[in-house]
């Protein structure tokens, strides 16, 4: 336990002493002086704990003596003595910041209570001065450690690949980083404080943070969004954008919005799209090298013929010839009139037709070739399909296209004990749509095949194929709003589902 030191003050001896005595017994260390008046510069010197001065001293006032003390002694803990019943005096001290006075004669027990409430305000200040540094030293160090925070984020800001823009209540600008600077053209000094959203986004994005400002607006969070910015030279700058309102306690106290400077993503998407135009073209043209190429080998092998026939008088190497040259001619049609139906844009064209009539008549065009090669075409017609709203061409030639291939499917089935079949059924479903499915119990296609089946110049009757017919088929579908979908099964048969919307005829 720490002792406390006191200074006495006090001019007679006997009454000194006698203090003395009794303190150094408590356990308090004692300093005396009876030196009056220049007793008081050994406040400065001794530095006590508690000060027990009397007060009344030759050549000055009590209370002039008091405030003296406490000018030297600020700290310390003055207790006064004042004569009995004189408790004008020792109240006046008490109202100057005495801590105490005390009457004589001194009684030890009175002297005793005084001294341990002089202790426990000596206590408190000690608590109060550790509480005070220890506050001190935490607010120190969550001054730094805001600083550090405030710094990292400052820096986090500044070196955003976004543009970050801050804005207060009024929607004037707060934060404007390096990024924002060069999608805008405009540095930090000419914007902050100076200018406001309305001055530097699109009038669109403005106004909408205009209107989550309002007090009763719920807007709060913009979510991104691609816009295009005007900068300060003029440049239309393509952006993604996102932005929202920032509370505290309920209360709007501001903006923030990230701007995405897309320039160099759409330069790369320009770009990417010209690769792929050119990838397709070079696809394109070699595809259709190849087709003219197995062309241009039946029209040379059908020449030849036809020149065998005439040199030698043959008619049967004639007409054989013939017959080559004009498959291969019929062939060359095919492949130009798929290359204008899937270059060409088309929306279909609605009008009063019969479905099932469109459907029996493909059925009768292919019959002839299905009967040459024992293949039946079995129909299966919803009778509840009437006349609609279709684009009849469309009908028609996806049909076509597809019943034509089922029949190749067979001719290529290798498995002649089957008894080869081509069905083509129709139906009528709920919202407006009608349901054409060609199915065959032909060669069937392996899993990589089918997914291969709708590229371009692919096909799978090799050089009888232009590679292009379900390239065309899936094209009129789409455009007609529909869906096209094919399972199959090696060895065992395919089936196209193609779904078409109609209109009722009015």
């Amino acid at each position: 336990m720490r002792m406390e030191k006191i200074l006495l003050i006090v001019n007679q001896a006997d009454i000194a002493k006698t203090l003395s005595v009794s303190l150094k017994a408590e356990g308090y260390a004692v300093v005396r002086t009876r030196k009056g008046m220049r007793s008081l510069g050994d406040l400065e010197k001794e530095k006590p704990d508690i000060v027990i001065a009397d007060i009344r001293m030759p050549g000055m006032e009590a209370i002039a003596i008091f405030e003296k003390i406490k000018a030297l002694a600020h700290e310390a803990e003055v207790i006064v003595i004042t004569d009995r019943g004189d408790t004008d005096t020792g109240i006046k001290a008490l109202g100057y910041g005495a801590s105490d006075y005390i009457e004589r004669p001194i009684r030890n027990e009175a002297l005793s209570i005084v001294l341990k409430r002089a202790r426990e305000k000596l206590e408190a200040k000690r608590r109060l001065r550790e509480i005070r540094v220890d506050l001190e030293k935490k607010i120190e160090a969550a001054t730094r450690e805001l600083w550090r925070r405030s710094k990292f984020q400052i820096r986090l800001i500044q070196s955003s690949n976004d543009g970050i823009v801050a804005t207060d209540e009024n929607l004037n600008i707060v934060i404007f980083n390096p990024c924002a600077e060069k999608i805008f053209g405009v540095s930090a000094d000419e914007a902050i404080g100076k200018l406001s959203i309305m001055d530097l986004y699109p009038a669109q994005i403005a106004g909408t943070f205009q209107k989550a400002m309002k007090r009763r607006s719920r807007i709060k969070d913009l979510p991104w969004q691609e816009a295009r910015v005007v900068s300060k030279s003029g440049k239309n700058i393509p952006v993604r954008f996102s932005g929202t309102v920032l509370m505290e306690k309920a209360q709007k106290m501001g903006t923030v919005a990230f701007f995405q400077d897309l320039r160099e993503i759409k330069n790369l998407e320009d770009e990417l799209v010209r690769s792929e135009r050119l990838a397709a073209i070079g696809q394109t043209v070699a595809g259709l090298a190849h087709g003219i190429k197995n062309i241009l080998h039946g029209l040379k092998g059908g020449s030849y013929l036809v020149d065998i026939g005439i040199e030698k008088n043959k008619t049967d190497k004639l007409k054989r010839g013939w017959e080559m040259i004009k498959r291969n001619i019929g062939r060359t049609s095919n492949l130009v009139q798929d290359l204008l139906s899937y270059a060409k844009e088309r929306a279909p064209e609605y009008q009063p037709c019969a479905p099932n009539e469109i459907a029996a008549e493909v059925c009768a065009l292919i019959a002839e070739k299905a009967a040459e090669n024992n293949i039946s075409v079995v129909t299966d017609l919803d009778a509840c399909i009437g006349e609609v709203s279709m684009d009849p061409d469309t009908i028609h030639e996806v049909l076509l296209n597809l019943m034509s291939n089922a029949i190749d499917a067979c001719l290529f089935d290798e498995n002649t004990s089957k008894s080869w079949r081509v069905q083509l059924k129709t139906k009528k479903e709920k919202r407006k749509y009608i349901q054409f499915v060609i199915a065959d119990n032909g060669i069937g296609m392996s899993e990589d095949i089918q997914q291969r089946l709708f590229t371009s110049f692919f096909s799978t009757k090799g050089h009888r194929g232009t590679g292009l017919g379900l390239m065309v088929t899936r094209k009129l579908v789409e455009e007609h709003g529909g869906s096209i979908r094919v399972s199959s099964k090696l060895n065992a048969g395919t089936t196209f589902t193609v779904k078409l919307p109609y209109e009722a005829v009015v």
